[in-house]
């Protein structure tokens, strides 16, 4: 609807419907990545998008998608496809929904950061194009009232000499681990705002619109100069 109304075409093929047998027959949250029946219905998207454009996109800007693309996507157009992760992917804080938060918490980060990235066959391991300015972890929370809470996971943390989210999801009794779904809760709707929502919109139409981001290998370029395993950085 947002997009009609902003003039934009649409094409829908929701990956519901289309997969609800094979979840089915693998079990929910359990569907292979490369099983042949993800990769029909990523074959049958593109059939639909490369029809409408006559052509295959020249970008394509994953967003919610909340899927694991098959290797066969990737194949077919890499390094054109990008997607944002709320958190920084060359620490290694993969993981859905609010989890990197909580890894960069239990790391001892003071700060977390959105990253945009060149969609690979790993598990948000593409090359960075761009990471958003840092924002505060204890800043957030305390102007969200909810300091108390992260200086008891901290505390538990320390205590347990914790410093991963495996070894804290091991170890903290149920409290712990809503406290913490809360508080990271709060820091991915913050970071929603000021990194992915910034970074997003940046990337596409100041460095790849203007033709100023190219990538050689693996390798990142913004205006000719090789980029650091972070890409450019708004701050």
């Amino acid at each position: 609807a947002i997009a009609q109304t902003f003039g934009h075409d649409v094409i829908e093929l929701s990956h519901i419907p289309y997969l609800k047998d094979v979840r089915q027959k693998y079990g929910a949250g359990k569907v292979p990545r490369n099983c042949d029946e993800r990769v029909a219905f990523e074959q049958q998207v593109s059939r639909l998008i490369e029809a409408k454009l006559g052509k295959q996109p020249d970008l394509i800007c994953l967003a919610g998608y909340d899927q694991w693309t098959t290797d066969w996507l990737v194949d077919r157009y890499y390094p054109k496809m990008l997607n944002v992760h709320p958190g920084d992917t060359t620490k290694g804080y993969e993981g859905l929904h609010w989890i990197p938060s909580a890894k960069a918490i239990l790391a001892g980060d003071e700060a977390i950061r959105s990253t945009l990235f060149i969609v690979d066959k790993g598990e948000d391991t593409g090359p960075v194009l761009v990471q958003s300015a840092p924002v505060s972890i204890s800043g957030t929370l305390t102007a969200s009232g909810m300091s108390v809470e992260l200086n008891k996971i901290i505390a538990f943390a320390q205590a347990n000499h914790i410093n991963t989210y495996e070894a804290f999801t091991a170890q903290a009794d149920k409290e712990l681990q809503e406290m913490m779904a809360n508080i990271c809760g709060m820091l991915q709707e913050a970071l929603k705002v000021s990194g992915d929502w910034q970074i997003y919109p940046f990337a596409v139409h100041e460095l790849i619109a203007k033709g100023r981001a190219d990538i050689d290998n693996r390798t990142v370029y913004i205006d000719g100069k090789a980029m650091e395993q972070w890409g450019y950085r708004l701050g």
